[in-house]
C-alpha cells in the first residue's frame, strides 16, 4: 500500500482542460474502491455471511420448532377465547398482550404474553392447538416478526454480533460503505469494458484470459449482476442503523413520509382494559367478538389481535401477511362495545410509507417468500465472492511483490476547481448524513497521507 509517487503536492489545476473529468476522477474512484475494499471488506464479509444465514433462517426455524408450529389438522377450530384460556392456564404468570391466528390449516395459534425476566422486545409465545386446545409448548418470540429462538439468535448475530448496541456499529459501517463500493466498482468495470463494445464482455467473465485478468473479469461480471441488489441492501440496511438511521427518520418525519398508524385514542365508549366489564356496566367484548368485528371490515388471516395497552384503549387487529399480495390492513375495536372505531387500509399509505414497508420486508426475505430468501442468499454469496476475489487480486499484485503502487495517490491534483469544490461539498454532506462513513473516510485520508509521507522520506533517504 506504499507509494513511490513523489510529485509535488500542488493545488488543483485551475482549468480542467488538461484532462477530461473522467480521466481526472478515475484515479480517485479507483483508490477509494481499493481502500474500501481492503479496510471495509472484512465488515462486509461478516455482514454478507451472517445475512446469508439469516435468509435461510426461516426454513431453519420451521424445522427446529416444527412441534410448536404445526398441529394435526382437525375438523373444527375452538373459539379464540378458549384457546387463550388454555394458554393462560399453562402460564398463569403471564399477561396476554396479543394472539396470532393460524396462517394455515396445520398451524398452531400463538398467544403472546409479557412475562417477567424476558429481554427487551421479547415476549413469551404459547403455542396452542386450535382444534383441541392442547398447549404444544412455549418459546421466546422476538420483535414484530415474531422470530423464535433460532431465527432470533441468527438475527442478533447479523445485526450486532451478540454484542448489543456497540456491535451495531459494524453493520452500520458495512451498510454505509456498501453502496460506495458497489457504485465505484460498477463505474470502473463499465468504463473499462467500454472499448470492447460487447455486452457479453460486461455480463459474463472471460475464461480465456490469464490469471489476474481472469479473476478481474469474474470480479467485474459478478459485481455487475449483483449491483442493484447490493444497493437495495445498503439503503434498507441503513434504516435500521443507529446514527444514519436516526438521520433517515428525521428526513422522513420532515417530509411527512412516516408510516401511519390506526387511531387508538380513547373514546366515550371505550372500556377499561382488563376490568372485564363495559364502562356502562355491560360485559366486555370477547376476543372472538373482536375477531368478528375485524372480519366485518374485510380483514382476513393471518391476524394479530393486540390487547388494549391501557384502560380505555381499544383492541387493534392487524393483518400480518407480508407476502405479495400483502394484507396489512388494521382496525381498532372498542373494548367495551365491540364496535369498530378506526380503520387503516394499506392502500391508503402514502408512496414513501409503502416503499419503506416493501424495502424492510424485502430486506428481511418476507416480501416474496421463499423466492425472496433465495435471492438474498444469492446476493450474499455474490458479495462473498467479490470480496474473496478482490483480496486475491490485491494479494497477488501487492507492492511488496515488486508490482509498484497499482492505485496511485494524488489524483485530486488533476481536478479543476469546478469539479473539486462540488465533490468536496458532496463528500461533506454524505459524511454528515452517514457519520460512520464520514469518520472512516477521514481515517482513510489520514492513513493515505502518512503512507505518502513515509514513502517520500524513504525515497529521499535513498537518493
Amino acid at each position: 500500500m506504499t507509494s513511490t509517487d513523489t510529485r509535488p503536492t500542488a493545488g488543483p489545476d485551475p482549468s480542467p482542460s488538461r484532462a477530461s473529468a473522467w480521466t481526472a476522477l478515475k484515479p480517485l474512484i479507483l483508490r477509494l474502491h481499493f481502500y474500501a475494499g481492503i479496510l471495509i471488506a472484512p465488515f462486509l464479509l461478516v455482514a454478507a455471511s451472517t445475512g446469508l444465514l439469516y435468509a435461510a433462517s426461516f426454513q431453519i426455524e420451521q424445522v427446529a420448532h416444527r412441534h410448536e408450529l404445526t398441529v394435526p389438522v382437525g375438523e373444527q377450530r375452538l373459539p379464540l377465547t378458549q384457546q387463550v384460556a388454555a394458554a393462560q392456564a399453562a402460564r398463569p404468570d403471564g399477561k396476554v398482550t396479543a394472539v396470532r391466528t393460524p396462517e394455515a390449516a396445520d398451524a398452531s395459534t400463538r398467544v403472546l404474553m409479557d412475562v417477567p425476566g424476558l429481554p427487551e422486545s421479547t415476549q413469551l409465545a404459547v403455542f396452542v392447538d386450535p382444534y383441541t386446545g392442547q398447549v404444544r409448548g412455549t418459546l421466546d418470540s422476538y420483535g414484530g416478526s415474531g422470530a423464535l429462538p433460532v431465527r432470533a439468535w441468527i438475527s442478533h448475530l447479523h445485526r450486532h454480533l451478540h454484542l448489543g448496541e456497540p456491535g451495531r456499529l459494524y453493520s452500520e459501517l458495512a451498510a454505509s460503505w456498501l453502496w460506495v463500493v458497489a457504485l465505484g466498482g460498477l463505474t470502473l468495470w463499465v468504463t473499462r469494458r467500454r472499448g470492447a463494445r460487447r455486452l457479453r464482455g460486461l455480463l459474463a467473465p472471460d475464461r480465456s484470459l490469464p490469471g489476474a485478468r481472469r479473476r478481474l473479469s469474474w470480479h467485474g461480471s459478478v459485481g455487475l449482476w449483483a449491483v442493484l441488489g447490493l444497493l437495495f441492501l445498503s439503503a434498507t440496511g441503513l434504516t435500521w442503523s443507529t446514527y444514519a438511521g436516526e438521520n433517515v427518520g428525521e428526513v422522513r418525519t420532515a417530509l411527512g413520509w412516516t408510516t401511519p398508524a390506526v387511531t387508538t385514542s380513547s373514546g366515550d365508549h371505550a372500556a377499561h382494559a382488563g376490568e372485564g366489564v363495559h364502562r356502562h356496566g355491560g360485559p366486555a367484548v370477547s376476543v372472538d367478538q373482536v375477531a368478528r368485528a375485524g372480519a366485518g371490515e374485510g380483514l382476513s388471516g393471518p391476524l394479530e389481535i393486540v390487547w388494549p395497552a391501557e384502560p380505555g384503549a381499544p383492541y387493534v387487529i392487524k393483518e400480518i401477511d407480508k407476502t405479495v399480495p400483502q394484507r396489512l390492513d388494521q382496525v381498532a375495536v372498542d373494548a367495551g362495545s365491540g364496535q369498530v372505531t378506526a380503520v387503516l387500509r394499506f392502500s391508503d399509505y402514502n408512496l414513501a410509507a409503502k416503499l419503506t414497508q416493501w424495502g424492510i420486508d424485502g430486506h428481511m426475505g418476507l416480501l416474496f417468500g421463499l423466492a425472496n430468501q433465495i435471492v438474498l442468499m444469492l446476493l450474499a454469496a455474490g458479495a462473498i465472492t467479490l470480496i474473496v476475489l478482490g483480496y486475491r487480486m490485491w494479494w497477488q499484485r501487492r507492492p511488496t511483490r515488486g508490482f509498484g503502487e497499482p492505485y496511485p495517490r494524488g489524483g485530486w491534483h488533476r481536478l479543476g476547481w469546478a469539479v473539486l469544490v462540488p465533490l468536496i461539498l458532496l463528500v461533506v454532506a454524505v459524511g454528515w448524513f452517514l457519520p460512520l462513513m464520514g469518520l472512516s473516510l477521514l481515517a482513510f485520508l489520514a492513513v493515505d497521507v502518512l503512507l505518502g509521507l513515509r514513502a517520500r522520506a524513504t525515497q529521499q533517504e535513498g537518493a
